[in-house]
């Protein structure tokens, strides 16, 4: 179960979201655009869903989708949240949606869990909930293909409408759990953000119903309380059933009906509210910091004065588009920023968008280095006045338009291969939000139509409007330690005043080469190709080239727009001397940073402008290889970029130099986080000993990073294309990756020789041991139980070991949250791995309160000692094994899987026809199996590794 937090309180930017999949707005359905006569400018609604409505008030939303085959996505989405809460129901909006998992009319406390993993759909991957200020949204996969599976499952949405039982047995035996959950909550990041999220939802009630709750009352609260708010709130007229699968709309429909037909809403309801902030005329700043507080970042808020306007005709539409194309060319600027040698932050953005509740603002965000706030504070409003005062370049937008347009082409192009989960959102959000849904289709083809038609002068006007200096608030957030000075507000409001009289000089937009490689390089050859064929898998073609590299591929049409890479040779580090691995580890990050033939990072954005194509080799412990992706219409600028960083990758100080800045501001206080710490720390203990260990490269390690040896040893490490191997797997054509093989892989260098990694003798500590750590104020542990040791590599125990964990979580679940009450979530995970060298891995992890830890590790042992002592029942066995295959049947058809599936064979020198015959070896899987390698591997001891908070 999950609570949602506003966007805005988020640490982590995902970068430029298009509007157009995220305005407000509001649709029809095309019933209802056939039987009305509507203005021409409405925005239309796509006609690939089916929108109804019952006669109590569920809206629905239906749509047929074929990918993944033999199943369909449930929603039960509800317009209530945590901002309907009384004060005495503070915390309850999520509650309630923990109840819904703990007893329904035809479910009774467990069993819903119990019979969803009994059909393979898993707890939290597959079957979950979130609650927000203002929804709550339930999530309920469920296989299509059966008639029983698919009434249960509607009958599972049907008691989440309504059955909560609701006994006082019930709600007692959850409060502990929800407690732990709110535990998980605690740390640096809620205290400071307690502090200002007042400042942020102004006057408004938004600031008192953050939707986990507070332990008081989640202690404390009546079961009428909670009664009410179901009562209250769990009613038709405010619900909607999204469903979007593989099955026909009128079955779809019919179920609908029928499970939620009878649903009635309260005889008078209560009327549901709306709340907003108020306006405020000062500028607000909030400055806190935070001894555990792992970084600093600064946030500047415009919050608008009137409430968002809905996207509702084509022209407000338009209108969102131009906002999409500002918040592309000032991210793009800000981002050069970020890659100079002293960078002003990590990472900082601009956008404009919704915040708490009923409330947008233009917000400019950065993270920076713990004495770097005010330098990026400074950045951050200067380039907002520059594009206020001289507007963007006509180059720029030239070059937003075409990575807008290039982004929906390959969602267009993509639109029959878009899988279910996907598709659903969309669906809940114009139900909660009146988000439009006009479809990729009608999208695309408008942007293709309007994009010409938007000026420069368009985009440049909006930031006249974002900036204004009332109704602003900046919140500066950071550690406090020992030597560092905190900013004052003072600074801050001096700064926001200077910024606006200061001399600032326009943007230059510097040119770049047209194209990657003006000059193609002399090709190699193809000499031999191998078809492999396997059932199942159809086939997948390797080409050997003149020079020894091996190009293996597989074609697919799981996506239409899509190649995937992977590629590797052996070696890595494991060949570094233990003194060069040392003096290497913290810069070989950095080496990838430099200039590709002569053009930066900046530049290299500019050249891709309106591709998708990327590429980023790497160094790892046992090999070097390469990741990627691309369009079939950027698949040679994908071999291009290959070739040159065989061959032209720069060496460049600047860039390194910018490098080590923003890993020592990432990194910089990062040990302050109690759980960071933990990991580190514990990482070190079982590493004692190790000559080759660099644990966790600290502000001195990265000043003795040795970027010339570093990049000398690349050089060494891609010297020979020969002895790589290169997976490419998506809708490919034979004829151009033959051509561009030749032309960009054939052509590096090759001096027939094979490496391999070598093993080291150094073998981390196993058997019984304990290791207590002691960090934080916050009453939070964690608890790890690990073993762990060598082994010989077998196939048939490495499955029974990976069946023993997920096993294992079952009854972790079963007995330390259901049970006991004593835990938000708890997993084991079991491993038997082949490269280096043989080894198991069986750990058991869970967070809790310190009271408990001891006692629930014990419980842990304990329900690990009865599968030790019994074997696992039959049941859960069963439970595991429809899991895995469901899993694997949606696995089938991505790329990802096949590209590691196809690699991973040759890699861990493995057959591939595994993967055709996993079902067989999963179904084999016995009780006996599971069994045996739990007495075999787990009964030497294991390392008891406890987080706990400092003693007072």
């Amino acid at each position: 179960m999950k609570t949602h937090f506003p966007q805005v309180l988020k640490t982590l930017f995902i970068c430029f979201l298009f509007v157009a999949f995220s305005a407000n707005g509001q649709s029809k359905t095309p019933e209802q655009q056939k039987s009305v006569s509507v203005p021409s400018d409405v925005l239309p609604t796509t006609p690939d869903v089916k929108i109804g409505k019952l006669s109590n008030g569920l809206t629905y939303y239906i749509q047929n989708n074929g990918k993944p085959e033999d199943k369909v996505e449930l929603r039960l989405a509800l317009k209530a949240g945590s901002i309907l809460e009384t004060d005495d129901q503070v915390g309850l909006a999520h509650f309630m949606e923990h109840m819904n998992f703990n007893g329904t009319t035809n479910f009774q406390k467990n069993e819903l869990v119990d019979y969803l993993q009994s059909i393979g759909v898993e707890f939290g991957a597959d079957l979950n909930a979130y609650t927000g200020f203002d929804q709550t949204v339930y999530i309920l996969p469920i296989p299509s293909d059966d008639p029983e599976k698919l009434n249960k499952g509607f009958q599972i949405l049907q008691d989440w409408a309504g059955g909560a039982l609701l006994t006082d047995k019930d709600i007692d035996d959850e409060r502990g759990v929800v407690i732990e959950e709110y535990r998980t909550r605690l740390g640096a990041a809620t205290r400071m953000q307690a502090k200002y999220l007042n400042k942020i939802a102004y006057k408004s009630r938004y600031a008192d119903r953050l939707p986990i709750g507070t332990k008081e009352n989640l202690e404390t609260f009546s079961y009428e309380s909670l009664r009410n708010f179901q009562k209250d709130w769990y009613r038709p007229n405010l619900m909607a059933v999204i469903a979007v699968g593989d099955l026909d709309v009128e079955t779809l429909e019919k179920k609908i009906k029928e499970n939620f037909g009878g649903l009635k809403n309260p005889a008078s309801p209560k009327p549901r509210e709306k709340y907003y902030s108020e306006n405020h005329e000062d500028t607000f700043v909030a400055i806190e910091w935070d001894e555990e507080a792992t970084g600093s970042q600064v946030q500047i808020y415009y919050k608008d004065k009137g409430t968002p306007k809905k996207t509702k005709t084509i022209s407000d539409y338009r209108d969102n588009m131009v906002e999409g194309l500002f918040d592309q060319m000032i991210n793009n600027r800000l981002n050069e920023y970020s890659n100079k040698p002293n960078p002003p932050f990590i990472y900082g953005f601009s956008y404009k968008g919704g915040i708490i509740g009923n409330k947008e603002a233009y917000q400019s965000f950065a993270q920076t280095n713990e004495t770097g706030q005010l330098d990026a504070l400074k950045t951050l409003l200067e380039e907002n006045e520059r594009v206020k005062r001289f507007g963007f370049k006509a180059s720029e937008l030239e070059r937003a338009k075409k990575d807008y347009v290039a982004r929906l082409e390959r969602q267009f192009k993509n639109k029959d291969k878009l899988e279910s989960n996907r598709i659903v959102n969309g669906y809940i959000q114009n139900f909660l939000q009146e988000s439009p849904i006009p479809g990729i289709e009608w999208i695309f083809n408008y942007a293709q139509k309007e994009l010409p038609n938007i000026k420069l002068k368009e985009v440049n006007g909006l930031i006249a409007d974002f900036l204004h200096d009332d109704n602003r608030l900046v919140v500066l957030t950071g550690p406090k330690k020992e030597g560092l000075t905190k900013v004052t507000e003072k600074q801050v409001i001096d700064l926001l005043d200077s910024v606006k009289k200061a001399d600032i000089k326009d943007y230059e937009d510097e040119a770049v080469r047209a194209q990657l490689m003006p000059v193609k390089p002399k090709k190699g050859t193809i000499t031999s190709v191998d078809i492999n064929n396997h059932e199942k898998i159809n086939e997948t073609t390797t080409l050997t080239l003149s020079n020894g590299a091996k190009v293996t591929y597989k074609k697919t049409d799981f996506k239409n727009d899509e190649i995937l890479l992977d590629a590797f040779s052996y070696g890595g580090t494991s060949l570094y001397s233990d003194e060069d691995l040392k003096q290497t580890s913290s810069a070989n990050g950095g080496i990838f940073e430099a200039s590709l033939d002569g053009l930066s990072k900046n530049d290299m954005t500019k050249m891709t402008s309106g591709k998708i194509v990327r590429v980023r080799p790497y160094i790892g412990g046992n090999d070097e290889g390469f990741r990627g992706s691309a369009s079939p219409k950027d698949f040679e600028m994908m071999f291009q970029m290959i070739h040159l960083y065989f061959t032209k990758l720069d060496k460049d100080p600047e860039a390194f130099a910018s490098y080590i800045s923003k890993q020592k501001a990432f990194l910089g206080n990062i040990l302050s986080s109690p759980n960071v710490s933990f990991s580190i720390a514990l990482g070190k203990y079982l590493s004692e000993g190790n000559p080759r260990y660099t644990g966790f490269p600290d502000e001195e390690a990265l000043d003795n990073a040795n970027y010339d040896l570093a990049y000398e040893k690349y050089k060494e490490r891609f010297a020979n294309a020969g002895d790589f191997h290169f997976y490419f797997v998506g809708n490919i054509d034979d004829d151009k990756i033959a051509e561009y093989a030749q032309t960009y892989i054939a052509s590096l260098p090759g001096n027939g020789t094979k490496e391999s990694y070598k093993v080291h003798p150094f073998r981390g500590k196993s058997g019984s041991h304990e290791f207590t750590y002691n960090k934080g104020t916050e009453p939070k542990s964690q608890v790890n139980l690990i073993f762990r040791g060598e082994t010989e590599y077998n196939e048939k125990e490495a499955r029974a070991m990976s069946a023993l964990g997920e096993i294992l979580s079952i009854k972790l679940i079963e007995k330390l949250r259901e049970e006991e009450g004593g835990v938000y979530g708890a997993g084991a995970r079991g491993s038997i791995s082949k490269i280096p060298y043989g080894r198991y891995n069986f750990s058991i992890s869970f967070p809790c309160g310190p009271d408990n830890a001891e006692k629930l590790a014990a419980a842990s042992i304990g329900e690990l000692e009865k599968i030790i002592k019994d074997g696992p029942t039959a049941t859960d066995l069963d439970k595991v094994k429809k899991a895995l295959l469901l899993t694997r049947k949606d696995q089938l058809e991505q790329n990802r899987f096949w590209l590691s599936a196809i690699k991973g064979a040759d890699y861990n020198k493995s057959d591939l026809d595994n993967v055709v015959n996993y079902d067989a070896n999963v179904n084999a899987i016995t009780a006996e199996d599971v069994h045996n390698v739990a007495k075999k591997y787990l009964n030497d001891g294991y390392i008891k590794a406890i987080l706990m908070p400092e003693e007072e």
